[in-house]
């Protein structure tokens, strides 16, 4: 005849083993967890904060197959001088034009046209980045 095992008294003998270890996974990974959003947000805020001059192709149009016209919105501060890179693009990726823009007025936003020389006819500009000087 099998004996038949009955559970222990709930609470007498204390957490099992998987319960302590169940526990302390919970712990690291909370602990792991609110780094990583401290990490991702430090990472962001210097991003954001760092960066005190940016802008932003609002349009472009191809005028001629040796020219674009590309119209920039410029952000920064009012006493900032800023130097933005813009880049013309033909159909497969090459780059055909390349200019450097100075914005040098005492404004916090700037919108301008500018007009970019290629090499060969333009598809696509973008913005390469934009720093302060």
């Amino acid at each position: 005849m099998a004996a038949a095992s009955r559970p222990l008294p709930e609470g007498r003998y204390g957490r099992t083993a998987d319960q302590r270890a169940d526990r302390k996974l919970k712990i690291i990974g909370s602990v792991l967890g609110v780094a990583l959003l401290g990490v991702v947000g430090w990472i962001g805020y210097d991003y954001v904060g760092g960066q005190s001059v940016s802008a932003e192709v609002i349009k472009f149009k191809v005028v001629s197959a040796k020219a674009v016209e590309v119209h920039l919105e410029v952000r920064k501060d009012k006493g900032e001088t800023g130097v933005c890179t813009l880049r013309a693009l033909e159909t497969g990726g090459d780059e055909v034009g390349r200019k450097d823009v100075r914005f040098e007025q005492q404004k916090g936003r700037i919108d301008e046209v500018i007009t970019v020389q290629t090499t060969s006819r333009a598809t696509a500009v973008d913005l390469v980045g934009c720093k302060s000087v």
